[in-house]
């Protein structure tokens, strides 16, 4: 199904007094996640915006002088839901624990898009003996998960460890098992967490190997333990992104490195100026927002309870925003 066509898309702006506790957040907080990524913007309206940034203006004034609230809407539901980055437990070598491979990225997938479904690449044989893994892990539903993180770290049985980052994929569009659960009539739509899809695939094995196999998307990863263990996974900008202050967004509607502020609803609200520094490939629309929420099980149990509605506020330059706003009728 096509999306829809940029006739559909309305462009409203707002004021500050709009967004509901505004006031209240942590502009520095914000500012110095904007600056972590605004520097690789190539507009000219965006760099000149980080080098006044560079300057030390007061947070909170410098984002209502320069910006204006864009609310964007193109026809979709708003839906909030969080990621993580999952730490696996793994080894450099196969061994009778540890048998299931992360895959780099193999030179025909980088130049046949779509290249094989994900059932191909596992059962076909066509990844062996070409010295691909980077790791070994002992789960094969947690390595699933961390493709569909993107990103995440691999403890070694030495008491080190490395971290993997996306590397791209196999072309195939991201089909949620999750949702095939709920046609299925096994779970309820509001039943359905990361949890509770892990635990039924361990209780039904043979079941839930077909279950993953119903996604045909297949996610290739690099090592990236350069980045700093303090340091968040990179995102889509290249760069560490920041627990509860990056949001994933679909660049089609949403400039990467672009504030956003968010208004999300359900049993914990949340009112948080964010910065879109990254994408994901089930975050699709101008409402459809991912929320990083750090690393490890605690991160990712929270993470894989969200899914709440709400809006999303883009923060564009000035002129940038006008610009957006139709022509008016002659």
């Amino acid at each position: 199904m096509a999306g829809p066509s940029a006739a559909d898309v309305r462009y409203d702006i707002l004021s500050f007094e709009d967004l509901e506790g505004w006031v209240d957040d942590d502009h520095a907080a914000a500012l110095a996640v904007f600056l972590s990524t605004c520097r690789d913007m190539k507009d000219p309206d965006w760099r000149a915006l980080c080098s006044y940034a560079d300057a030390n203006p007061d947070p909170r004034s410098f984002f209502e002088l320069l910006f204006r609230p864009v609310l964007i809407d193109d026809g979709s539901e708003a839906m909030f839901t969080g990621y993580f980055e999952p730490e696996l437990d793994g080894a450099l070598s196969r061994s009778s624990r540890y048998q299931y491979p992360i895959y780099k990225m193999p030179n025909e997938a980088l130049s046949s898009s779509p290249w094989l479904t994900r059932r191909d690449i596992l059962e076909s044989g066509v990844m062996a003996g070409r010295g691909l893994e980077i790791a070994w892990v002992d789960d094969p539903v947690e390595l699933f998960f961390l493709q569909i993180q993107g990103s995440g770290r691999v403890r070694l049985p030495n008491g080190g460890g490395l971290r993997v980052g996306y590397r791209g994929s196999n072309g195939h569009n991201y089909r949620s098992i999750g949702v095939e659960l709920v046609r299925r009539g096994i779970y309820d739509a509001h039943q359905v967490s990361a949890e509770v899809i892990k635990n039924w695939v361990r209780r039904n094995p043979e079941e839930g190997r077909e279950l993953l196999l119903h996604n045909n998307s297949y996610v290739f990863f690099r090592e990236v333990s350069q980045v700093p263990a303090d340091k968040g996974p990179l995102g889509a900008m290249n760069r560490s992104v920041t627990t509860m202050r990056t949001v994933a967004v679909d660049p089609a509607f949403v400039p990467l490195g672009a504030p956003v502020w968010i208004e999300k609803e359900g049993k914990k609200p949340l009112r948080r100026l964010m910065v879109a520094q990254d994408t994901g490939s089930a975050i699709k629309g101008s409402q459809r927002a991912d929320v990083f929420f750090g690393t490890g099980d605690k991160a990712g149990r929270a993470a894989g309870e969200l899914r709440d509605a709400g809006r999303m506020i883009v923060l564009m330059p000035i002129q940038r925003a006008y610009a957006l706003l139709p022509e008016p009728a002659i």
